[in-house]
């Protein structure tokens, strides 16, 4: 089953056991997290119904992409400025797509009423 979830403004296709580079997400290397914005899930040529899909991944670590340089230079002006960057971003291993578990509904224990409580009272005691 593959999934299209979006994680710090960009989008990925995913499916179980791939292992992806998103930007940097709240954890440590070993943590289980849950991808909550699902665009689209499916398997082969069927979709399936986002809301009852869940995306669970595993931290592998917290690390930082390649170096980008910036650099800027006006002619004739003796301008120079040079700049490097290094994004912050994290490795994730996709460890299910699938169906979310349905979690058992707790039932609230049905309040008795004012008009009940009386009632029950002179039953019992007859």
């Amino acid at each position: 089953m593959f999934a299209v979830v979006r994680t710090g403004g960009k989008q990925y296709r995913v499916a179980a056991g791939d292992k992806i580079a998103v930007e940097k997400l709240a954890g440590e290397a070993g943590d289980t997290i849950t991808l909550g914005d699902i665009l689209l899930a499916g398997e082969g040529d069927d979709l399936a119904d986002v809301s009852k899909v869940t995306v669970s991944a595993e931290i592998i670590a917290q690390a930082k992409s390649e170096k980008v340089i910036v650099f800027k230079k006006r002619r004739r002006h003796n301008y120079r400025r040079k700049n490097g960057h290094r994004q912050q971003m994290t490795l994730l291993r996709i460890t299910a797509v699938g169906a979310a578990e349905a979690k058992p509904a707790k039932k609230a224990a049905a309040k008795k009423t004012k008009t009940e409580a009386p009632a029950e009272a002179a039953a019992s005691a007859e």
